[in-house]
Protein backbone atom coordinates (compact mmCIF):
# COMPACT_ATOMS: atom_id res chain seq x y z
CA UNK A 1 0.00 0.00 0.00
CA UNK A 2 2.02 2.73 -1.31
CA UNK A 3 0.08 5.94 0.50
CA UNK A 4 0.45 4.00 4.17
CA UNK A 5 2.97 5.70 6.51
CA UNK A 6 3.84 4.31 10.07
CA UNK A 7 5.13 6.75 12.50
CA UNK A 8 5.43 6.82 15.84
CA UNK A 9 3.19 9.12 17.56
CA UNK A 10 3.45 11.77 20.09
CA UNK A 11 1.76 13.23 22.75
CA UNK A 12 0.00 15.68 20.92
CA UNK A 13 -1.10 12.72 19.21
CA UNK A 14 -3.01 11.64 22.12
CA UNK A 15 -6.73 12.38 21.22
CA UNK A 16 -6.25 10.39 17.83
CA UNK A 17 -4.92 7.44 19.88
CA UNK A 18 -7.52 7.37 22.42
CA UNK A 19 -9.95 7.69 19.52
CA UNK A 20 -8.60 4.72 18.24
CA UNK A 21 -8.96 3.05 21.65
CA UNK A 22 -12.34 3.56 21.80
CA UNK A 23 -13.19 2.28 18.40
CA UNK A 24 -11.04 -0.93 19.29
CA UNK A 25 -13.48 -1.42 22.62
CA UNK A 26 -16.55 -0.75 20.67
CA UNK A 27 -14.95 -3.43 18.04
CA UNK A 28 -14.53 -6.06 21.19
CA UNK A 29 -17.74 -5.01 23.19
CA UNK A 30 -15.71 -3.68 25.84
CA UNK A 31 -16.60 0.33 25.49
CA UNK A 32 -18.33 0.09 28.92
CA UNK A 33 -14.47 -0.49 30.40
CA UNK A 34 -12.89 2.57 28.84
CA UNK A 35 -11.86 4.88 31.56
CA UNK A 36 -8.66 6.38 29.75
CA UNK A 37 -8.38 10.32 29.18
CA UNK A 38 -6.56 11.47 26.16
CA UNK A 39 -4.96 13.22 28.56
CA UNK A 40 -3.64 9.67 30.08
CA UNK A 41 -2.27 8.85 27.17
CA UNK A 42 -0.26 11.96 26.23
CA UNK A 43 1.28 11.68 29.64
CA UNK A 44 2.41 8.48 29.27
CA UNK A 45 4.27 9.12 25.91
CA UNK A 46 5.50 11.96 27.18
CA UNK A 47 9.01 12.64 28.54
CA UNK A 48 12.40 10.85 28.03
CA UNK A 49 11.34 7.73 28.84
CA UNK A 50 8.05 7.19 28.30
CA UNK A 51 5.75 4.62 29.87
CA UNK A 52 4.01 3.22 26.28
CA UNK A 53 5.06 3.61 22.49
CA UNK A 54 2.33 4.02 19.95
CA UNK A 55 2.97 3.41 15.66
CA UNK A 56 0.31 5.12 14.23
CA UNK A 57 -0.99 3.53 10.49
CA UNK A 58 -1.77 6.48 8.30
CA UNK A 59 -3.31 6.53 4.72
CA UNK A 60 -2.87 9.90 3.22
CA UNK A 61 -2.61 11.78 6.83
CA UNK A 62 -5.49 9.68 8.28
CA UNK A 63 -4.78 7.57 11.06
CA UNK A 64 -6.41 4.18 10.44
CA UNK A 65 -4.63 2.23 12.99
CA UNK A 66 -2.17 2.16 15.46
CA UNK A 67 0.17 -0.57 18.00
CA UNK A 68 0.63 0.41 21.33
CA UNK A 69 3.25 -0.97 23.02
CA UNK A 70 5.59 -1.42 26.20
CA UNK A 71 9.01 -3.05 27.24
CA UNK A 72 9.34 -5.78 28.87
CA UNK A 73 12.10 -8.50 30.13
CA UNK A 74 12.23 -11.81 30.28
CA UNK A 75 14.09 -13.85 33.07
CA UNK A 76 14.22 -17.08 31.21
CA UNK A 77 15.80 -15.63 28.01
CA UNK A 78 17.58 -13.21 29.79
CA UNK A 79 16.89 -9.96 27.18
CA UNK A 80 14.30 -7.48 27.03
CA UNK A 81 11.24 -7.86 25.17
CA UNK A 82 7.87 -6.22 23.79
CA UNK A 83 4.44 -6.48 25.25
CA UNK A 84 1.47 -5.51 22.56
CA UNK A 85 -0.90 -3.97 24.64
CA UNK A 86 -2.87 -3.11 21.61
CA UNK A 87 -3.21 -3.44 18.10
CA UNK A 88 -6.27 -2.44 15.97
CA UNK A 89 -6.95 -1.54 12.53
CA UNK A 90 -10.19 0.44 11.69
CA UNK A 91 -12.84 -1.86 9.97
CA UNK A 92 -12.93 -0.31 6.60
CA UNK A 93 -8.95 -0.52 6.39
CA UNK A 94 -8.52 -4.05 6.88
CA UNK A 95 -7.66 -6.57 4.65
CA UNK A 96 -5.27 -4.21 3.19
CA UNK A 97 -2.13 -5.24 5.09
CA UNK A 98 -1.68 -2.53 7.75
CA UNK A 99 -1.98 -4.79 9.95
CA UNK A 100 1.09 -6.70 8.90
CA UNK A 101 2.60 -3.64 8.52
CA UNK A 102 2.39 -2.44 11.80
CA UNK A 103 3.46 -6.10 13.19
CA UNK A 104 6.82 -5.96 10.56
CA UNK A 105 7.23 -2.41 12.03
CA UNK A 106 7.23 -4.07 15.68
CA UNK A 107 8.77 -6.92 14.99
CA UNK A 108 11.86 -4.97 13.57
CA UNK A 109 11.80 -2.45 16.25
CA UNK A 110 12.37 -5.74 18.63
CA UNK A 111 15.72 -6.74 16.46
CA UNK A 112 16.70 -3.56 16.65
CA UNK A 113 16.76 -3.57 20.25
CA UNK A 114 17.87 -6.76 20.50
CA UNK A 115 14.58 -8.47 22.21
CA UNK A 116 13.82 -11.69 22.84
CA UNK A 117 10.66 -12.13 22.27
CA UNK A 118 7.54 -10.40 21.63
CA UNK A 119 3.90 -11.16 22.81
CA UNK A 120 0.16 -10.10 22.80
CA UNK A 121 -3.14 -11.42 24.50
CA UNK A 122 -5.53 -11.98 21.99
CA UNK A 123 -9.48 -12.83 22.98
CA UNK A 124 -10.71 -16.35 22.61
CA UNK A 125 -13.79 -15.25 20.41
CA UNK A 126 -11.65 -13.32 17.86
CA UNK A 127 -10.99 -16.39 15.40
CA UNK A 128 -10.34 -13.78 12.60
CA UNK A 129 -7.27 -12.28 14.76
CA UNK A 130 -6.35 -15.85 15.87
CA UNK A 131 -6.08 -17.06 12.59
CA UNK A 132 -3.87 -14.09 11.16
CA UNK A 133 -1.50 -14.63 14.13
CA UNK A 134 -1.31 -18.41 13.36
CA UNK A 135 -1.14 -18.48 9.98
CA UNK A 136 0.06 -15.45 9.05
CA UNK A 137 2.45 -14.44 11.50
CA UNK A 138 3.20 -17.92 12.91
CA UNK A 139 2.62 -17.07 16.42
CA UNK A 140 2.41 -19.95 18.79
CA UNK A 141 -1.01 -19.75 20.79
CA UNK A 142 0.37 -20.41 24.65
CA UNK A 143 -2.99 -22.56 26.09
CA UNK A 144 -1.15 -23.22 28.89
CA UNK A 145 -0.50 -19.37 30.16
CA UNK A 146 -3.36 -18.26 31.91
CA UNK A 147 -3.64 -14.14 32.07
CA UNK A 148 -3.97 -13.22 35.94
CA UNK A 149 -5.23 -9.04 36.80
CA UNK A 150 -5.58 -7.74 39.84
CA UNK A 151 -7.60 -4.38 39.63
CA UNK A 152 -5.37 -1.44 41.79
CA UNK A 153 -7.11 1.41 42.95
CA UNK A 154 -5.53 4.49 44.35
CA UNK A 155 -5.23 4.41 47.97
CA UNK A 156 -6.03 0.76 48.13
Amino acid sequence: MSDLQIRFAQPEDAETIHRLVVDLAVYEKLNHEVVSTPEDLRRALAGPKPMVEVFLAEISGKPVGFALFFQTFSTFVGRPGIYLEDLFVLPDYRRRGIAMALFQELFRIARERDCGRVEWSVLDWNEPAIKFYTEKLGAKILKEWMRCRMEVTPGT
